[in-house]
């Protein structure tokens, strides 16, 4: 586990991240890439039930903290995009959300 992924989800975080802020938390996320202000990743797996698996664990966390990603998940992937829709931007809570989704176990 990473410091980042300790860190608090906080809702009323809403101070877009700088793009050297952001080249700093990417230190931490390295399996992460950006795509329109938005963090992204892809994850492949060997079958439907692990994708069901992933996608259920990273809606239960998201729960958990109340920081919702768009996934989009079919037979054998899964995708993630995490930003804070109400400023259509990163915020330190999106880069603490997307390093607790990579802590995450990933087979059934």
């Amino acid at each position: 586990m990473s410091e980042l992924s300790q860190r608090i989800i906080n809702d009323a975080d809403t101070r877009k991240l700088s793009a050297e802020e952001i080249n700093q938390y990417f230190l931490e996320l390295p399996l992460w890439q950006i795509k329109d202000n938005k963090l992204f990743r892809h994850w492949d797996f060997k079958n439907f039930k692990e994708s069901k698996f992933f996608v259920d664990k990273v809606s239960e966390l998201a729960e958990q903290v109340n920081h919702h990603p768009d996934i989009k998940f079919s037979f054998k992937y899964v995708e993630i995009e995490i930003y804070t829709h109400r400023i259509n931007g990163l915020t330190e809570s999106d880069a603490a959300l997307a390093a607790k989704i990579d802590d995450l176990p990933l087979g059934v």
